[in-house]
């Protein structure tokens, strides 16, 4: 086989794909080389970005000595290169390079190549994340690595201080995305091990300013999807140009999936990083400042990074398409957003490490309530107040806004091409966008943490009026008629969709015993164990509790009333049945509550300043009350709605028995005559 042939057809290599993972290094040419200058040249940067600011400055007072002080820095930029090459790299396995129809479900040789070098870039990865990790407790303990002392206050570090647990949390992801590289060659399992390089990430959003901040919220989640858009655009683009000889023809198609990728990893990056400016800076004028030249710096490379990615779409693409085995201009225009991006990831090293205008310390002991909340004390709440106060959280309000708008886009291709949708699914879809946007930054969630009462108003918002929205907007049945159907076999989003909806992993969490215990079951979990207290005091648990409960809600009632395909669903009278003991179940629930003695979180209500117990208590038994009551509302319209889809249902199978009769002449009806009649002869007979 030659060179060109190889190239040309990658899928066609399967019969020498090797059986354990094989450390081979991509060619070395200019452009390899080029990115790899990439990383002193980012070191470099972090280090005059520091100095510019004078962050080393900070280290006078307790000083870890010059190899933590220079080694953050460097080991941080070292961290986000893998991480982008590690996460870049999986993407592009899972999502955007071609397949194989030899062994389904197994990688081809481009997907497993690409699945090798990730696993490389995990393990530096992992070796910086070490690094950082050991430096940072260094630098917080104000103790030089050599001190005998060190070691000991680092284990404590490491698991009592939630800065050390979350960058723990982080390697200990990595270290498994390298092990599973390691395991298996399927698809599935790649996809798997880029899901976790992913949720690695999100850890180091606590390790930052944003995490002891005013604003700490959306300060951490602005962050962690500045993370996540910045590893997908720099891996993926930095994966394409390693992989670029490997993909030979397939180039022009994987460039154009990535450049889908590439365009939502833009927005994530713009929007979360104003967000992430605003809370760094008081004004215009703070930009002027040498914090703020920088943020001006990381704004204009990706203003350029945007321009350079439109004249990608527009003219390097087609070009591509003409002529597919000609990479030089893609290649070149690559190279230099690639350098481009390393620049801003050394001045984001910079920034991490430099103090910024607005100062990130925490307002305890001047305003306690403030510093627990993140936000100001809201006013006492009432009907009014809970319909007209807003606290923006940006990220389920950005979460809300994409799944509407993604919605409405399938909804509006659809009837462009002539294809009908219901309108009462996009009116549901939508009022389940708008109710989660006001559960989670309206009344409810600016008063979710101030009282049990109004946290239970959040709760059941969240598990029992948006879900049931959400499902009968049908959006995976949207998604399967819209979606574009790959022909290369690679796995799109559309057949990871149907991947998912087939699995048995679906088939087992959506039987109906198991969907009831996952969404009753854990009410109890959640209020009788720490996990409720863990919710008011930390963002992520928080966070946490609002994705359980969305998920296991959704989950529940995609089961009763779903019409989405997937695993076959229960009878409708065990559905009606269904409802009906999860309603029981939900009035039990809020009994025990109204009827307990026993106050739940009662040190955060201290901290807050609530001694009253008595009056603790009566207003738990208020959100026993509320979670008693609000089940009855949805779970009235959702059987209404199982009471209708079962009337459909039986006209839909009375229509098409009329239409099979019509075209066999009743030859049913008359075979089902004739065995009567020969029973009632055999009968006279005998």
């Amino acid at each position: 086989m030659t060179s060109s042939t190889k190239n040309s057809t990658p899928e066609t290599s399967e019969i020498r794909e090797p059986k354990l993972m094989t450390f081979t290094l991509p060619k070395i040419g200019w452009a390899e080389t080029i990115l790899l200058l990439c990383i002193p040249a980012a070191v470099a940067l972090a280090l005059g970005g520091m100095i510019f600011t004078g962050a080393f400055l900070n280290y006078t007072l307790i000083d870890p000595g010059l190899l933590v002080t220079r080694g953050l820095p460097i080991a941080r930029v070292i961290h986000d290169g893998a991480a982008a090459v590690t996460v870049g790299l999986l993407l592009l396995a899972t999502f955007v390079l071609p397949g194989q129809n030899a062994v389904p479900g197994v990688a081809s040789y481009t997907q497993w190549t690409a699945a090798r070098w990730a696993a490389r870039a995990a393990a530096v990865w992992a070796a910086a994340g070490i690094a950082v990790l050991l430096f940072t407790a260094a630098t917080t303990i104000g103790v030089p690595l050599t001190d005998d002392r060190f070691m000991k206050q680092f284990l404590f570090f490491a698991t009592g201080i939630e800065l050390g647990q979350s960058l723990l949390v982080s390697v200990t992801g990595v270290l498994l995305v390298f092990m599973t590289l390691l395991l298996s060659k399927r698809v599935s399992v790649i996809a798997f091990a880029a899901a976790v390089s992913i949720l690695a990430l999100l850890p180091l959003a606590l390790s930052g300013h944003a995490a002891g901040s005013d604003e700490h919220a959306n300060a951490v989640d602005s962050l962690a999807i500045h993370l996540v858009g910045v590893t997908v655009w720099v891996g993926g683009l930095t994966g394409l140009i390693l992989l670029r000889r490997r993909l030979g023809t397939a180039l022009p198609a994987a460039v154009g999936r990535y450049s889908v990728l590439a365009v939502w990893a833009f927005g994530a990056v713009a929007l979360s990083g104003i967000i992430n400016a605003s809370l760094r800076i008081s004004s215009p004028a703070d930009l002027l400042q040498s914090y703020g030249l920088l943020i001006v710096i990381k704004a204009a490379i990706l203003i350029l990074l945007g321009l350079a990615g439109v004249w990608q779409r527009q003219l390097i693409i087609p070009k591509l398409i003409r002529e597919p085995g000609n990479h030089r201009h893609f290649v070149r225009l690559a190279v230099t957003e690639v350098v481009f991006m390393a620049v801003a990831i050394g001045v984001s090293v910079a920034l991490s490490k430099s103090a910024p205008p607005v100062s990130q310390d925490s307002v305890a002991g001047v305003d306690i309530q403030l510093s627990l909340l993140g936000f100001p004390f809201p006013p006492p709440a009432t009907l009014l107040t809970m319909l007209t106060q807003v606290h923006i959280d940006w990220a389920f309000a950005g979460a809300a806004a994409v799944l509407a708008g993604v919605y409405l886009a399938g909804v509006r291709r659809l009837r462009r091409r002539g294809d009908r949708w219901p309108v009462g699914r996009t009116v549901s879809w939508v009022l389940g966008c708008v109710m989660l946007f006001y559960v989670t930054s309206g009344g409810p969630g600016v008063y979710g943490q101030v009282s049990f009462s109004t946290h239970m108003i959040q709760h059941m918002g969240l598990m029992m009026f948006v879900p049931p929205l959400l499902v009968l907007g049908a959006p995976i049945l949207l998604a399967l008629r819209t979606l574009p159907k790959r022909r290369d076999h690679s796995r799109g989003l559309r057949e990871w969709i149907l991947i998912v909806v087939h699995s048995r992993y679906l088939m087992v969490i959506s039987h109906p015993v198991v969907a009831a215990i996952l969404f009753a079951g854990s009410l109890v979990v959640f209020y009788y164990t720490n996990w409720f207290e863990f919710s008011l005091d930390t963002h992520q648990g928080h966070v946490l509790m609002c994705v359980h409960f969305l998920a296991t809600g959704y989950l529940f009632f995609w089961v009763i009333i779903g019409v989405d395909p997937g695993p076959a669903r229960p009878s409708y009278p065990l559905r009606i049945i269904l409802l009906l003991a999860t309603l029981a179940f939900h009035a039990f629930f809020g009994l025990a509550i109204m009827s307990s003695d026993t106050i739940f979180a009662i040190d955060w209500w201290h901290a807050l300043g609530y001694t009253d117990d008595t009056a603790l208590l009566n207003d738990q038994h208020v959100g026993g009350g509320i979670a008693w009551g609000a089940g009855e509302l949805p779970v009235l319209f959702v059987t209404l709605a199982v009471v209708r889809q079962w009337v459909t249902s039986e006209e839909r199978e009375a229509k098409r028995y009329d239409r099979n009769a019509d075209r066999t002449d009743d030859a049913e009806l008359t075979e089902y005559n004739n065995r009567l009649a020969n029973i009632a002869k055999r009968d006279a007979a005998q």
